[in-house]
C-alpha cells in the first residue's frame, strides 16, 4: 500500500500531507482504492452489485463511529476485509475532531438539503459532501445503503438505535429493519416529517435505505469501548461482502418507535418542563408538561410519548425535540415512512 494511508486512514485525516491531491490505487486483490478527499474513501471491487455509504465525524466530538469507520478502511486496506460491494467511507468533519466538539459554527447535520451558501466551514463541507456522495450513486446499478453513524450527547434508555428518515420515494424499508436487528439495536423510529439530515438527504434523493445511527453515549476519542459495537460491524461486514446477515440477538428486545411529532424551538423563551439532561426515551404520560415557549404549552397526548434528542439549547428553527410512541407494523406488507402520516404503505405526498 502507498504511503499515504498507510499510517491509517484517521491519522491521514487528521493530519493530512499539506500537498494532498486525489488518486487512486489497485490492492493486491483487485479492488480498486479511491481517495477522493480528505476522510473520503471509496472502495470499487470488480463487478460490485450494491452501494453502501458509511459515514462518521458530522459531530466531531462521537468518536465511536469515527473509530469504527477507520478500523473498517484499515481492515481493507489490509486486505483482511474483502469487501464485494461499491462503499464510500466518510471522516466527516477533522477540524470539529481536533476541536473535541460537535461543529465549529453551524451543525453540519442540518445542511444536507441544498447546496448551502459557503458562509461557514460546515456548509462548505456539506456541499462537498453532497457532490460525492451524488456522484457515488449515479454509478450505482443495485440497492443503494446509507449508514450515518453517530453517538448521542446523553444516556438512553434504548442504547444504540437507528433513525429512519421520511422519504417521498416511498422505499420499502424493510430491508433496512432486517439490517438493524442484524446489528442487535436496541430500537428504531420512524420519522413523519422532513430533516436535512446526512442520511435524508440520500433517501429521499437517492431512495437509498438510509438511517441515522446512535451508537451509545459521547467519549473521548480511543477511550470509547468498542466490543460494544462489535455486533454492528459485523453486520457492515456481512453487508459489504455479500454474506448473509447476522441472527438477530436472542437477549434483548427490538423495539420500533414512531415518531408522533417534532417540537421545533421558534422563540428565546422556549424551556423544556424537564431536565436538559433527561435521558432519550424518557416517558411521560398522557397530560404531563413537556415544554413551553411563550403561551404555548405541550403536554403528551394520549397514551403517553417518549422524549428523543430533548435539547432547549439549539438554534431558533431547528428541533427541539422528537416524540414518540412504540409501534407494531405489519412485516408482511410494503413499510415506508410517510410524510406527515403513521408509517405503512407508501402514501403519495
Amino acid at each position: 500500500m502507498d504511503s499515504q494511508l498507510s499510517c491509517g486512514f484517521l491519522k491521514h485525516t487528521l493530519y493530512p500531507p499539506a500537498d494532498f491531491s486525489p488518486y487512486s490505487v489497485k490492492l493486491q486483490n483487485g479492488i480498486e482504492l479511491y481517495h477522493r478527499d480528505i476522510g473520503v474513501v471509496e472502495i470499487v471491487p470488480h463487478a460490485a452489485k450494491d452501494s453502501v455509504v458509511i459515514s462518521s465525524g458530522i459531530h466531531g466530538d462521537e468518536t465511536a463511529p469515527i473509530e469504527l469507520v477507520d478500523d473498517l478502511v484499515n481492515a481493507v486496506i489490509n486486505e483482511e476485509l474483502v469487501p464485494t460491494q461499491r462503499v464510500l467511507f466518510i471522516i466527516a468533519h477533522p477540524a470539529a475532531i481536533h476541536a473535541h466538539t460537535r461543529f465549529i459554527e453551524e451543525n453540519l447535520n442540518r445542511l444536507f438539503a441544498q447546496k448551502n451558501p459557503e458562509r461557514n466551514t460546515e456548509c462548505g463541507l456539506a456541499n462537498r459532501l453532497q457532490a460525492y456522495v451524488e456522484t457515488f450513486f449515479q454509478a450505482a446499478k443495485g440497492q443503494r445503503w446509507h449508514f450515518d453513524l453517530h453517538s448521542a450527547i446523553r444516556d438512553s434508555k434504548r442504547y444504540m438505535f437507528g433513525v429512519i428518515p421520511v422519504s417521498t420515494k416511498g422505499t420499502d424499508i424493510r430491508p433496512l429493519v432486517a439490517f438493524l436487528k442484524a446489528s442487535h439495536m436496541d430500537a428504531m423510529l420512524i420519522s413523519r416529517t422532513p430533516s436535512s439530515t446526512f442520511s435524508w438527504f440520500s433517501a429521499e434523493n437517492f431512495g437509498a435505505q438510509a438511517a441515522t445511527f446512535e451508537m451509545g453515549r459521547v467519549a473521548p476519542l480511543y477511550q470509547n469501548n468498542m466490543a460494544e459495537f462489535s455486533p454492528l460491524r459485523d453486520a457492515l461486514v456481512s453487508l459489504v461482502t455479500g454474506a448473509v446477515l447476522p441472527a438477530p440477538s436472542l437477549n434483548k428486545p427490538f423495539s420500533i418507535y414512531r415518531v408522533t411529532r417534532t417540537i421545533t424551538k421558534t422563540d428565546t423563551a422556549f424551556k423544556l418542563a424537564f431536565p436538559d439532561n433527561a435521558a432519550n426515551f424518557t416517558y411521560f404520560a398522557e397530560g404531563e408538561e413537556l415544554a413551553v415557549e411563550n403561551s404555548v404549552v405541550y403536554r403528551a397526548l394520549p397514551g403517553g410519548e417518549a422524549v428523543v434528542f430533548p435539547n432547549s439549547k439549539v438554534a431558533i428553527g431547528q428541533r427541539a425535540a422528537l416524540l414518540v410512541q412504540p409501534f407494531e407494523p405489519d412485516m408482511n406488507q410494503p413499510l415506508c415512512a410517510n410524510k406527515d402520516k403513521d408509517p405503512g404503505p407508501f402514501v403519495p405526498c
